[in-house]
């Protein structure tokens, strides 16, 4: 069994659908999958901060099996634990959104043994248990390097949208319950990805073929569509997103992620239909 870990609100509902349709399409089975989405309603620090609804999730969940029937989509209301745990901290105005906090509560849901955590701007170019099926060799997590982390600020400095948690060994340690005292306490750069940095007693440092945040590689295993630098026709930056399909088209040229986008947008398409 496979067990993914996705956050967010309704904004990010496009994200969560096509990584998740990426995972089942890049695999080579039908092996069970679970995709655990964490969200929350936060309406007082922002209108737009809604939950994602359980009829976003079965919709998602429907589009899975198409490719593979044991897929199966768990929606996790976390407002309340947010309420208890993470409330008026002093990072909810962090530079992302407060969702991405919310994976610190991973420990609070019963999860066990190995849980995949996912932000949703990422794609699987790959079976993603290239990935899930690495030995974590006792430590927290096993992440990748960053991708300019590594030379602005330390050379084995890690990016947080990937992370490969062994949640047994989370437990012993109290990486989660360490990372949300700072969120609570002090303000942070990068918010959750400083709290978990600071947190951590042991990782696992893999290659950048798992979280791959510039470039689409023939090995790469996930590739990250984070903000990047750009220096063509100048240098300046550019934050597009997956579910961008004809810009991400244009931009890049990338040919590998076809079938996933043309399936995502036939997804769409019906799904604004429905509404």
């Amino acid at each position: 069994m496979i067990n993914l870990l996705y956050a967010g609100n309704a904004y990010v509902f496009d994200g969560i659908l096509t990584s998740s349709l990426s995972a089942v399409m890049r695999m080579k089975d039908e092996e069970e999958i679970n995709i655990n989405i964490l969200t929350m309603d936060l309406q007082r620090l922002k209108d737009s901060y809604v939950k994602i609804t359980q009829k976003q999730a079965d919709f998602i969940e429907n589009a899975l099996r198409k490719y593979n029937k044991n897929a199966k989509v768990i929606l996790h209301d976390v407002t309340d634990l947010y309420g208890e745990h993470l409330a008026f901290n002093a990072n909810e105005d962090c530079y992302c959104s407060p969702y991405t906090l919310l994976r610190l509560l991973a420990d609070l849901l019963g999860f066990q043994g190995k849980l995949l955590y996912l932000d949703a701007d990422v794609m699987f170019n790959k079976d993603p248990r290239l990935l899930y099926n690495i030995d974590t060799e006792g430590a927290e997590y096993c992440a990748a390097r960053d991708h300019y982390g590594k030379f602005l600020i330390n050379p084995n400095y890690i990016n947080a949208g990937v992370l490969l948690f062994d949640m047994d060994v989370c437990r012993e340690s109290g990486i989660f319950e360490k990372a949300r005292k700072l969120i609570r306490e002090v303000k942070l750069t990068f918010a959750d990805q400083s709290a978990l940095i600071r947190s951590t007693t042991k990782r696992k440092i893999i290659s950048q073929r798992f979280n791959d945040q510039k470039f689409l590689y023939k090995n790469t295993v996930i590739r990250h569509f984070s903000k990047r630098l750009f220096y063509l026709p100048y240098p300046h930056t550019e934050n597009l997103k997956q579910w961008q399909v004809d810009k991400v088209r244009k931009k890049f040229g990338y040919k590998e992620f076809d079938d996933i986008f043309d399936e995502y947008l036939l997804l769409k398409e019906k799904y604004e239909n429905d509404k």
